[in-house]
């Protein structure tokens, strides 16, 4: 084993680190305890820099912390806590009078820890649940109701009466999911950290299998031909739960970006929107806006909307009034039929190529 000249010891100073390209690769150095210790500076997750990540005691010892997603490793043996099997590469130190050396080549090698029964696999491998003939149509609902207060949301019962109609009509398998019964974390922004630390599948996922927005993912990206959300009118918006899926949901856009990678191809979306007041066109226009952006496509007349005005006051009327509406009768059958039936046509399109004129990680020059 050859050592190579990496600094001088004045460089690092106790309870410091320090960042170094040796032969090649760059090499985190540390020293805490009395003890110069170096390790490989890329996570072993996806690739985060552990070399920019915070240092604190745990388990007695003393760790880095990767600032992507939180994965840890002892400065010293480069091993995970609690038990976990990942191992980060470490170099051999020497200090000769007042120089430190480092051995060429790492005495204990980067093992990245493979999960046999990884519970992530059919998002990461992306395994469709649609064919050319399936009728997979996805419900749901963002609004938000209190479970101990039962009262009719408008939005989700239109939204029962288009699941039922199709597959009543057409045969279809349906599924709902309601937001407000699934226990998923905020987007946690790590995309503002760097580009490549919004990860497919999602991060949040990773960490926690059992993340609500989970089975979002599968019903939406794997399972759904068509796909209806459901949302009241929350001052002038969509409801702040569709928001919270829709941040969570940059993890497929995002693939996109980074990979020219397209997840949602031959999908079409549909939209029910109602309020007590109108602002139907604007909340249409912005989910029309995001959803196409994922890759979904809309039939004519994309959305159902319901709103008795500005003036409507009486919300106590509100329901009576929707229950009795041939409108949202008439309405929710056509936007089924007029989504299942682009739906059909639209799966006999070639997507293999399909490409999106978003912008892409590769449009930025180097300069």
């Amino acid at each position: 084993m050859n050592f190579i000249h990496a600094f001088k010891l004045s460089e690092l100073p106790e309870n410091s680190r320090l960042t170094k390209k040796v032969n090649g690769k760059q090499i985190v150095f540390f020293n805490y305890n009395n003890k110069i210790s170096a390790l490989g500076s890329t996570c072993l997750h996806k690739g985060g820099p552990i070399n920019e990540g915070r240092i604190y005691p745990l388990e007695g010892e003393m760790y880095v912390e990767c600032p992507w997603h939180g994965w840890q490793y002892n400065i010293v043996t480069g091993k995970a806590p609690y038990g976990y099997e990942d191992q980060q590469s470490v170099y051999e130190v020497v200090i000769e009078n007042e120089d430190v050396l480092v051995s060429d080549e790492p005495v204990i090698k980067a093992k990245a820890a493979q999960h046999k029964n990884y519970p992530l696999n059919d998002l990461k491998d992306l395994q469709y649940q649609t064919s050319q003939d399936s009728i997979n149509v996805l419900g749901i609902s963002a609004t938000n109701l209190n479970k101990s207060i039962p009262r009719t949301s408008t939005s989700e019962t239109a939204l029962v009466q288009a699941l039922d109609f199709a597959e009543k009509d057409f045969g279809a398998k349906t599924k709902l999911i309601k937001l407000r019964d699934l226990e998923f974390r905020a987007c946690e922004g790590y995309y503002s950290k760097h580009e490549r630390a919004c990860t497919w599948p999602c991060s949040i996922s990773e960490m926690d299998p059992d993340d609500g927005m989970t089975e979002v993912y599968r019903g939406l990206v794997l399972w759904a031909d068509i796909i209806f959300v459901a949302t009241p009118i929350r001052w002038g918006n969509a409801s702040s739960l569709y928001f919270k899926m829709c941040e969570r949901l940059n993890c497929v856009q995002n693939q996109i970006t980074l990979n020219d990678k397209i997840l949602i191809k031959n999908k079409v979306a549909g939209f029910i929107i109602t309020g007590g007041q109108d602002n139907i066109q604007h909340v249409a226009g912005v989910m029309s806006c995001f959803f196409t952006d994922l890759g979904f496509s809309f039939p004519p007349f994309n959305f159902v909307g319901w709103s008795r005005g500005w003036t409507s006051e009486d919300m106590e009327h509100n329901v009576e009034q929707f229950v009795k509406s041939r409108y949202i009768k008439r309405s929710v059958k056509e936007l089924v039929t007029n989504s299942i039936n682009m739906s059909v046509n639209f799966k006999k399109m070639d997507c293999g190529k399909l490409d999106a004129p978003l912008p892409k990680r590769r449009d930025i020059s180097s300069e």
